[in-house]
């Protein structure tokens, strides 16, 4: 479906990402290579995600300094395994936030499909790669055009406005993300 390359800005890295879809939804693998403070990273991750564009499984593996981890995810219903232990704080939560891509921004905004000038906050799993952390957070999508969303994390106040293409992509993340190549 699609293939691009994102240039990591802020985290100084170039993520190679693959977006396939069938008819049971998408399937979004990518490979990521950065430099940020004093951590040298490989990333790869693979995400499943349903036809409403709600996570369903993942898995990310990071070499940070050549320290290898593992992250990995299942939903079960509305329950979330993650490494293979139940977190009852991600109950009904649908989608994930990993640090290093600006590919879990497609996922709200292409479930919630919300109509221009409107908003809605969410609830996000989000993984700090470099830092080895995960956590809720909650955050808010407004659609200020058609190709436009104001990004907010509530708990920080930062905010940000995301341009996406027609299949909701992001082109363009101010001062993190840019879109340098797509097939």
């Amino acid at each position: 479906m699609k293939t691009l390359i994102w240039q990591g800005i802020f985290y100084q890295s170039l993520e190679y990402f693959n977006l396939q879809s069938d008819d049971k939804g998408y399937t979004a693998e990518s490979k990521i290579i950065g430099c940020h403070e004093d951590k040298i990273y490989a990333l790869n991750y693979k995400i499943l995600i349903d036809k409403d564009w709600t996570v369903q499984d993942f898995i990310i593996e990071s070499e940070i300094n050549t320290a290898k981890r593992i992250f990995s995810g299942k939903r079960n219903q509305n329950q979330w395994d993650i490494n293979n232990v139940q977190h009852p704080e991600f109950n009904h939560f649908k989608f994930i936030d990993i640090s290093l891509t600006p590919f879990t921004n497609t996922l709200p905004i292409n479930n919630l499909r919300l109509p221009e000038n409107s908003s809605l906050k969410i609830d996000v799993i989000y993984i700090d790669v470099l830092n080895h952390h995960i956590r809720p957070v909650q955050q808010q999508y407004t659609r200020m055009a058609a190709n436009k969303y104001l990004y907010e994390n509530i708990e920080t106040d930062f905010k940000a406005e995301i341009l996406v293409d027609e299949t909701g992509l992001v082109t363009s993340y101010p001062e993190l993300f840019e879109k340098i190549s797509e097939l």
